[in-house]
């Protein structure tokens, strides 16, 4: 049963991530007015960590058990959000709101290039319940 829920975990923060990131990012700014979409995903995003860090958090207790390997992934996932969400996400939202262009392209380079390697990470682990 731990393992079941381990993998509905890691599922939901695989196609979580995914949805958010390409669906959800994407449809905001093609419904909504620029402005209106950032100030959205502005809200939205410290929602989106939390989840990120509890799925993660979860998903890898369960596999704790069945595949440390896959567990201590999850927990890295969970725990590399934590600054993301504490200190990058305050960082880019400061970019944006004194209009440091260059450094809003830098910091939100990097949170993209996080979160990918969250999406890649988690695509992982779920190979590895294969």
């Amino acid at each position: 049963m731990t393992l079941t829920i381990a993998l509905l975990a890691t599922a939901l923060l695989f196609g979580g991530m995914v949805l958010y990131s390409f669906g959800f990012a994407a449809f905001m700014f093609s419904a909504l007015p620029g402005p209106v979409a950032s100030g959205a995903l502005r809200q939205a995003f410290p929602h989106f960590y939390l989840f990120v860090i509890g799925a993660s958090g979860v998903a890898a207790g369960f596999l704790a058990l069945h595949d440390t390997i896959g567990a201590v992934i999850l927990a890295v996932i969970a725990a590399t959000t934590i600054p993301a969400r504490q200190i990058l996400m305050p960082a880019i939202n400061t970019a944006t709101d004194t209009g440091a262009k260059g450094r809003f392209k830098a910091l939100h380079g990097f949170s993209v290039a996080i979160t990918l390697a969250h999406i890649v990470l988690a695509a992982v682990v779920l190979a590895r319940f294969l």
